[in-house]
C-alpha cells in the first residue's frame, strides 16, 4: 500500500544515511586524531586500561630520571675513586724509592704531602649536587628508587669513608727510617681505594642496567596503549572510502523513496 502520509520507504533510507553519517564520522575522527579509543565512550574498559598503563608510563619515565640522577652520581664518585687510586700508585712509587738511604727524603716527603693534600681535595670535590659518596659525613647511604614499589625496587649505595680509610691511615711523615712504614699505609690506602672504586663500579653498572631494563619496559607499555587505542590508518582508510559509497548510495535511496508519493499523482489524470 502506497500512502501520502507515510512513507516508510523515505523512513528506511533516512535511517540507513543517518547510520552511514554516523560510522562516516567516527572514521574521520579517528584518522584525524589518530586515536581508535580517545574517549571512555569509544570503549570504556579499553580506555580505562589504557590510562592505568599510561599512569605506569608516566611513573616508569620518573623512576628513569631518577636512575639518571643516581647514576651521575655515582659516576662522580667513581672518577673521584679512580683518580685517588692513580695518585695512590704514584705515592706508592715515590715512596719505594725513599727506601734507598743515598736520597732526598725531604723532597719525596714534600711530594707525598702535595699528593695527601690532592686526595683529601679529590674526596671533598667528589659532590654532585649535594651528595658525596666518598665521604659519609656527607653521604653515607644514597637511595634511589628502581621500580614502582618504594619499598622493594629501592637501591641502596653505600657511602665510602674515604677520609679515614685513606687518608687518615697515612699520617706518618717520610724519612730515612721510616719509609717501609710509610710504605705500608700507602699500600694498604691503594688495596682499600681499589676495592671501593671496584664496588662504585659495580653500583654504577647496577643502577645502568636497571635504567636499561626501566626504558625497554616503558617502551613495551607504550607499544601496548598504542596496540589498543591507535588507530589503524590502512584500516580506517579502506572504511572511510565503504563508508562514502554507502553515503552516496543511502542519499540516492532517500531520493528515490521521497518520488514515491508523486507517483501516485498518475492516478489522478
Amino acid at each position: 500500500m502506497t500512502s501520502i502520509l507515510t512513507n516508510n520507504g523515505a523512513m528506511v533510507a533516512l535511517q540507513t544515511l543517518k547510520s552511514v553519517n554516523n560510522n562516516l564520522e567516527e572514521t574521520q575522527n579517528q584518522i584525524s586524531t589518530g586515536k581508535e579509543v580517545g574517549m571512555a565512550k569509544d570503549n570504556s574498559a579499553v580506555w580505562a586500561i589504557s590510562k592505568s598503563m599510561e599512569s605506569d608510563i608516566q611513573a616508569f619515565e620518573s623512576v628513569s630520571d631518577a636512575l639518571d640522577f643516581g647514576e651521575a652520581t655515582v659516576a662522580v664518585a667513581s672518577s673521584g675513586m679512580e683518580q685517588i687510586v692513580e695518585t695512590l700508585k704514584e705515592m706508592r712509587e715515590l715512596t719505594v724509592a725513599g727506601v734507598s738511604q743515598n736520597v732526598d727524603h725531604a723532597k719525596i716527603e714534600a711530594d707525598l704531602a702535595k699528593k695527601r693534600e690532592q686526595i683529601d681535595s679529590i674526596i671533598s670535590s667528589a659532590n654532585f649536587n649535594g651528595a658525596n659518596l666518598l665521604d659519609t659525613g656527607v653521604t653515607s647511604q644514597l637511595d634511589v628508587l628502581g621500580g614502582l614499589s618504594a619499598t622493594a625496587d629501592v637501591i641502596s649505595i653505600t657511602g665510602i669513608n674515604s677520609t679515614n680509610a685513606i687518608s687518615g691511615t697515612m699520617g706518618t711523615t717520610l724519612d730515612s727510617t721510616n719509609a717501609a712504614t710509610v710504605l705500608s699505609e700507602i699500600e694498604a690506602a691503594l688495596t682499600f681505594a681499589i676495592d671501593a672504586a671496584a664496588q662504585l663500579g659495580a653500583d654504577s653498572n647496577r643502577l645502568s642496567d636497571q635504567n636499561d631494563f626501566v626504558s625497554k619496559l616503558t617502551d613495551s607499555l607504550k607499544s601496548g596503549v598504542s596496540t589498543m587505542t591507535d588507530t589503524n590508518m590502512e584500516e580506517a582508510s579502506a572504511r572511510l572510502k565503504a563508508l562514502q559509497t554507502q553515503q552516496q548510495l543511502a542519499v540516492q535511496s532517500l531520493s528515490i523513496a521521497n518520488q514515491a508519493p508523486s507517483t501516485l499523482q498518475q492516478l489522478f489524470r
